[in-house]
């Protein structure tokens, strides 16, 4: 379970502050993948670095009683002067997991081919977001946490097989995905939710979020 009770959190920009959460509580349920629909500025990433453990709260407290992944595209513990393979296999021990697995698992889903064996800090923007996918679905985590869907990649082979995987695994797992665009949750979630002006208005169904959300856009 993942549970937000009274959360605020906020930054000050320099001229206003800005509120992301203004005392908002809601839960995530093992089983129950979410999406939450939010506009273009108004802290998606926030939101699931909180969800993560990468950012804290100003007020209020946040439970995670089950492994949490960290957000898709999050370079944090990935190393630039380190092989694909170094990276791998020193997180697969950070999350006490099998290096030989991971690095395996990773290999095999970047298809990245020599350039595994290269500086992570060497990759292009895409191969970097093949990694980092790939790191994610090598580690066991009950709660997967995506920010706005897919790594950006033009890979085929790659968008195939990941693809594979992540929907194999919303059969065991549970997914919470933020985006601005209600086709990226339609792929993962059937309940849904929206984040507007500090507030999350949960709803069961994506299309009664799809409501609110775009009559407030």
């Amino acid at each position: 379970m993942l549970e937000f009770s009274e959360v605020s959190k906020s930054f000050w920009t320099g001229k206003q502050r800005k509120i992301i959460l203004d005392r908002v509580s809601f839960r995530v349920e093992l089983g129950h993948s979410l999406g939450i629909l939010a506009p273009n500025g108004t802290g998606k990433t926030t939101l699931i670095n909180m969800m993560a453990g990468l950012e804290k709260p100003d007020e209020g407290e946040i439970t995670r009683t089950c492994r949490i992944s960290f957000p898709l595209g999050f370079m944090g513990g990935v190393v630039n002067r380190h092989t694909g393979t170094e990276n791998a296999r020193y997180i697969a021990r950070l999350y006490g997991l099998d290096p030989d697995y991971v690095e395996a698992f990773a290999r095999w889903l970047c298809g990245i081919e020599e350039y595994f064996d290269m500086p992570v800090g060497t990759y292009s923007t895409g191969m970097r977001a093949r990694f980092t996918f790939a790191l994610m679905l090598a580690l066991d985590f009950d709660i997967y946490l995506i920010d706005e869907g897919m790594p950006a990649t033009t890979d085929v082979e790659f968008n195939r097989k990941a693809g594979a995987i992540l929907r194999e695994r919303l059969e065991t797992t549970t997914v919470v995905v933020v985006s601005h665009q209600a086709a990226t949750l339609e792929k993962f979630c059937r309940s849904a939710a929206v984040l507007r002006d500090g507030q999350i208005f949960m709803f069961d169904t994506l299309e009664e979020a799809k409501r609110l959300y775009d009559y407030q856009a």
